[in-house]
Formats: C-alpha cells, sequence, structure tokens
C-alpha cells in the first residue's frame, strides 16, 4: 500500500531566473531601434531590457536583460523547461535581425522561487527563538525570514513563513531542491513542536 500524501504540504513554483551566454557580441543601440518590446537607456542601466509578448508560449510573462558581452539573464518563466525555450526563442529573434550566433546557449540557474505550505498553523513569536539565522519584525512585515545554514545541499535557500503555515522558498536550483527543502523546513518545524506530524 502506497504512503498517504499530506495535501496540506505543498510547493509551487513561481518564478525562475536562469543566466546564459549566447557566445555573441551584441549591439544593444541597434537591437533597441529593432526589436520590438525593448529598452535601453544606458544612462541608468547597462544592458536591454526586452520582453516576449506572445500568449501561446509557455514562457508568456518572460523578461529578459541582454548585455553587449553576449550575456543574457531571463526572468518570468515558471519551470527551467519554460527558461530554457525563452532564452531559444530570444536567440531565435537575435538570429532573425542578423546578429550572428554559432554556438550553443550556455544555460544556468541562478534562482527558483516557490510558494508552498507546510501543512499547518505557525507561532512565529516562538519559531524566532527556537531558530538560528532568522529575521521578525512583524510592524514591518508579517512574515519571518528564515535563512538555511549548515545543511549543505540546501544552504542557500531562504524562506518566508507566515503564521497561516504558508511560506515562500527563494534560493533554489531546481525542483528537488525546493521539494527536499520544504521537507526539511517541515521536519525542523515538527522536531521542536511547532507542528504536529
Amino acid at each position: 500500500m502506497a504512503p498517504e500524501v499530506d495535501t496540506r504540504v505543498w510547493s509551487k513554483i513561481q518564478n525562475v531566473v536562469v543566466s546564459a551566454n549566447i557566445f555573441a557580441t551584441l549591439p544593444l543601440e541597434k537591437l533597441a531601434v529593432i526589436l520590438d518590446n525593448s529598452d535601453y537607456t544606458p544612462e541608468t542601466f547597462p544592458g536591454l531590457i526586452y520582453k516576449v509578448e506572445d500568449e501561446s508560449l509557455s514562457f508568456k510573462k518572460a523578461s529578459f536583460l541582454l548585455f553587449s558581452s553576449g550575456r543574457i539573464i531571463c526572468a518570468g518563466t515558471k519551470s527551467i523547461k519554460a527558461a530554457r525555450d525563452a532564452v531559444k526563442h530570444v536567440v531565435e529573434d537575435l538570429k532573425n535581425v542578423d546578429i550572428e550566433i554559432t554556438k550553443k546557449p550556455q544555460i544556468t540557474v541562478q534562482n527558483m522561487v516557490a510558494s508552498g505550505s507546510v501543512g499547518g498553523k505557525l507561532n512565529l513569536n516562538e519559531i524566532v527563538f527556537l531558530f538560528d539565522n532568522t529575521e521578525y519584525e512583524p510592524e514591518q512585515f508579517p512574515g519571518l525570514v528564515y535563512k538555511l545554514k549548515g545543511e549543505d545541499k540546501l544552504q542557500n535557500i531562504t524562506f518566508l513563513l507566515f503564521g497561516t503555515g504558508k511560506i515562500v522558498i527563494a534560493g533554489a536550483k531546481s525542483e528537488r531542491e525546493i521539494k527536499d527543502s520544504v521537507k526539511f523546513l517541515r521536519a525542523q518545524l515538527i522536531d521542536v513542536g511547532e507542528l504536529d506530524e
């Protein structure tokens, strides 16, 4: 018999940020004129902001920063696959305006943000004293910030915890890290008596 799954405990990716090297020099001033939905103001920011607006695409809310060095940052997708597809789409857009790109883009996941739940209400006033690496100022913001330390593969993870049991997970590099971090956090909360099993 399969183990029972607690549907109160979950996570869902909300944003994936990737960087890419397309191994080509980009003439940003020229691209700002040619590409629709682009903005380039070098006096305030060294990159060109570019948005893909096509409701039919899996990455319809993706935004890009293009730099003259050939580096691209893509944000606003909800999966690694969609982020990769978005970068490929931008490469095709660049090729269509005669930018010579001969190498396959080198894509690296920089950050993933997810929402989720630990499956029960939380007493943030107690948790702030039970866990190291926390910040909680309820007068300023209703969430508690908790940064994992000492946990090798999860040490880049930061949580926002809310009294309802809802959480935000930031700093992950994969969906597995997100799921593992939620399990790890839940186990910690159970260990200190802040959640029932």
